[in-house]
């Protein structure tokens, strides 16, 4: 299974997550669409208007998804696998910035900041905490939410089912479940045994169709630069669930 824990990553996920435009995609005839997948993602909740929310934000990376919650939640835990992305995270709930590079082309890079006062002025980093854990094996005591955001997290786990088993806990009846995937089953994350027979749409109805009403399916898609030169685009299954 490959690591989320070195500097290349961290760098490709903080400027997904907290880079300008230009610095993403300066290229204009580049697809522009894709900026903004950690937000675009968020905004697929329909309960965000209702009063005390509280929120979890699963494999959350380096924490934009969380922050933006934070503008509507009362609490926020953000988990991910990788210490690397929630030492980054709580730097920058903590400090308000962290400093990386950006890969250029061969050994040239940029210097870049990854800054809370680029985000919205509502963003309230107070309500959000960071926690290292993994999403098929979560502490028993984490309580129930409102809100739960698990964007590209599914396809990239041993075993899913572990996580969409625990998914009825975790979300408070009428509360909502965001789900993001690209579908991407590959071996090297997930035994083939572990992966879905048929389509992910189907086996996610077929999971979670017990405990859950599916409110809207779309999809987003998602950008990650590597260099100036090379980008990774992706698509993204969004799906929305209502706890029954």
């Amino acid at each position: 299974m490959m690591s989320y824990e070195s500097d290349k990553l961290l760098s490709e996920y903080l400027l997904m997550h907290f880079g300008t435009d230009a610095q993403l995609m300066p290229w204009d005839f580049g697809p522009k669409a894709a900026i903004g997948f950690p937000t675009r993602t968020v905004s697929h909740f329909t309960n965000s208007q209702q009063e005390g929310i509280r929120a979890l934000d699963l494999g959350c990376a380096v924490g934009r998804s969380a922050f933006e919650i934070s503008r509507h939640a009362d609490e926020v835990i953000g988990i991910d696998f990788s210490e690397n992305f929630i030492a980054a995270a709580e730097h920058l709930r903590t400090q308000g910035s962290i400093d990386y590079t950006i890969q250029e082309t061969g050994k040239t890079t940029t210097s870049a900041t990854a800054s809370l006062q680029s985000l919205p002025a509502d963003i309230q980093p107070e309500k959000c905490c960071f926690r290292q854990g993994d999403a098929m094996n979560l502490p028993s005591d984490l309580g129930s939410f409102d809100q739960v955001h698990a964007a590209n997290l599914i396809c990239r786990l041993p075993h899913p089912e572990k996580t969409l088993e625990r998914f009825s806990d975790l979300v408070t009846t009428g509360g909502e479940l965001v789900l993001a995937t690209p579908c991407t089953w590959l071996d090297e994350y997930t035994p083939a045994d572990q992966q879905p027979d048929g389509d992910t749409f189907s086996w996610l109805k077929d999971k979670l169709s017990s405990s859950f009403k599916l409110i809207k399916e779309t999809n987003e898609p998602f950008l990650i630069r590597e260099t100036a030169r090379k980008y990774q685009w992706t698509v993204s299954m969004v799906t929305v669930w209502q706890r029954l």
